[in-house]
């Protein structure tokens, strides 16, 4: 329900985007700050919160990222100007980043090996179903009752989540305050990776000198990977196995947030469908995503889960490039179908891929390596959206930018494949005596 609750925000803002460009008078390269300015903290927060997380009980580590959620998802809906409502969404994601470093950790711990994968495809589908949920409920909520309605639509499952685990989870140790390194590494990631967005996001529209701002991240890097703090991270990346899953999630994290840009502005500008009819028509991808969910977490348990992955992504790219052509004439059953088999995939790769990473991980830093898997997918969901504004701007933004901003979905899919292949554990062989 953490899962669901984090990235039912993070995208049901975005079948109101139109609207808030709209009201708020603020160009499209502009208006995606409202998804970029949570997603950013999400990045820069969560290897320090999955560090201190480690160190923390869960039951007051839950009630306080799950509680500033909630809080900060009222002062989003009560945010009347865009210059307010941008910054309180920065908060938003800073609590977002610990409720994403928490729950890969909690589940990882409440099972047995041997049924992780099945424990991470409901993590990864109850995830991504909150992501694409979202704009289909939040569609609904804004024919009747404007955009703010939308930053509301978590506050319920939240106080859900907290009844539910103030009473089902050991308190563990004491919240502490984190160290100073905590604040020095956030500012440092949250830096570099703000230079790449700015630099990629207003290239296209405010011209190619914005690229700049690139040169930026790598000192800032430099910098991070100088520090103590980095060790730890580093070394679990270095782990045999780790490589793949990471870059698999943070490629397919990349399609999905292109593809979950582009298609309500498709939807709406296009082919002139209102929010609600929008909100239901990407509805066809979580609900592929239900239905594929549960088999790919018991066919990697049983048949593997690095071929369960692959089979996923597989799937997953073969349904976005059904999804690529975005014809004028479609009706919405034309995109729903093809959302559908993409759905299917997504279902499939999730749970398997994040169980590699989990299981590669020593126990003592499972909560770190759930941190790590949230990091990629972050980037990703960060990285989607500006590049896919970034190919549309450069287009005029027309309808054939759209399709270069879900050509580079289809490319990112597709480009996992290979990682995930070649990225294996080493296998230790017993000499015969």
């Amino acid at each position: 329900m953490v899962a669901f609750t984090s990235l039912l925000t993070m995208n049901s803002v975005n079948i109101a985007l139109p609207t808030m460009q709209h009201e708020f008078d603020v160009p499209p390269s502009a208006a995606q700050w409202i998804v970029l300015a949570y997603q950013l903290p999400l990045i820069a927060l969560v290897l320090p919160s999955g560090r201190w997380l480690d160190l923390v009980g869960p039951r007051p580590a839950l009630a306080l990222a799950v509680g500033g959620f909630a809080l900060t998802s009222v002062a989003a809906a009560a945010a009347g100007e865009f210059a307010v409502l941008v910054p309180v969404r920065v908060l938003q994601g800073c609590f977002g980043a610990l409720m994403l470093a928490l729950t890969p950790a909690l589940a990882g711990r409440a099972v047995r090996p041997e049924a992780r994968a099945r424990a991470m495809s409901v993590l990864a589908t109850l995830g991504p179903l909150g992501a694409l949920t979202g704009p289909a409920l939040g569609g609904l909520l804004l024919e009747s009752f404007g955009w703010p309605a939308v930053f509301l639509l978590n506050v319920p499952i939240c106080l859900l989540v907290l009844g539910i685990g103030l009473r089902a989870i050991p308190a563990g140790r004491p919240l502490c305050l984190p160290d100073r390194s905590w604040l020095t590494e956030a500012a440092l990631v949250a830096g570099a990776v703000s230079a790449v967005l700015l630099g990629v996001s207003f290239a296209a529209t405010d011209g190619l000198p914005w690229l700049g701002l690139l040169l930026l991240a790598a000192p800032l890097f430099l910098l991070w990977r100088k520090r103590s703090t980095s060790a730890e991270v580093l070394e679990l990346l270095r782990r045999p196995g780790m490589a793949g899953p990471h870059l698999t999630l943070l490629g397919i994290g990349l399609a999905f947030a292109a593809m979950n840009l582009v298609l309500p502005f498709y939807l709406q500008r296009v082919l002139h469908v209102d929010a609600a009819t929008t909100g239901l028509t990407v509805l066809a991808f979580p609900v592929g995503m239900v239905l594929a969910g549960p088999l790919g977490g018991v066919l990697g348990d049983r048949w593997g889960a690095r071929r369960t992955g692959l089979l996923g992504v597989a799937v997953v790219a073969a349904g976005l490039l059904l999804v690529l052509p975005l014809s004028e004439s479609w009706q919405p059953v034309d995109l729903a179908w093809r959302l559908l088999a993409a759905g299917l995939g997504m279902g499939l790769y999730g749970g398997p891929v994040q169980s590699l990473a989990i299981g590669a991980a020593p126990r003592s830093r499972i909560a770190t390596t759930a941190a790590t898997i949230q990091l990629a997918r972050g980037i990703g969901f960060a990285l989607g959206p500006a590049l896919a504004t970034t190919l549309w701007a450069a287009s005029g933004y027309t309808l054939s930018g759209m399709r270069l901003g879900l050509g580079l979905a289809v490319l990112a899919a597709a480009a996992t494949l290979p990682a995930l292949t070649l990225s294996r554990p080493k296998v230790a062989v017993v000499s015969p005596r």
